[in-house]
């Protein structure tokens, strides 16, 4: 739905451009450094504009989204190495809770063989 809305706003902005860009079609001088004067249509100048204007903001839509997709990498790198770590815990813990056991089980042991022993 979002999709649609974007092109049909897209679309009527770029409609009403090109005809206002229709309606003034006099010949004006474009002045691109000094001393240099070309003389277009406003319609082609106005067209030429837009065209670069969206141009430019494509270019900053993709470096927008190459920052998201290294952002991106960088936390889910992160989350990797958090989740090894987390793993590498939880079998240390569960080490430390085995050994803790045993040697819960050692006191029992010997008192039985003091026991057997009298």
């Amino acid at each position: 739905m979002m999709r649609q809305l974007n092109f049909l706003l897209i679309f009527l902005v770029c409609l009403a451009i090109a005809l206002f860009s229709i309606e003034n079609v006099q010949t004006t001088p474009i002045y691109i450094v000094p001393d240099v004067e070309v003389d277009a249509p406003l319609a082609i100048e106005l067209l030429v504009a837009l065209g670069v204007g969206a141009a430019i903001a494509w270019m900053f839509g993709l470096w927008n989204r190459l920052q998201q997709q290294l952002a991106y990498r960088k936390v889910a790198k992160e989350v990797k190495e958090q989740s090894a770590q987390i793993e590498a815990l939880q079998t240390q813990l569960a080490s430390f809770q085995a050994e803790q056991e045993e040697q819960k089980l050692l006191p029992e042991a010997e008192a039985q063989k003091d026991e057997a022993s009298s």
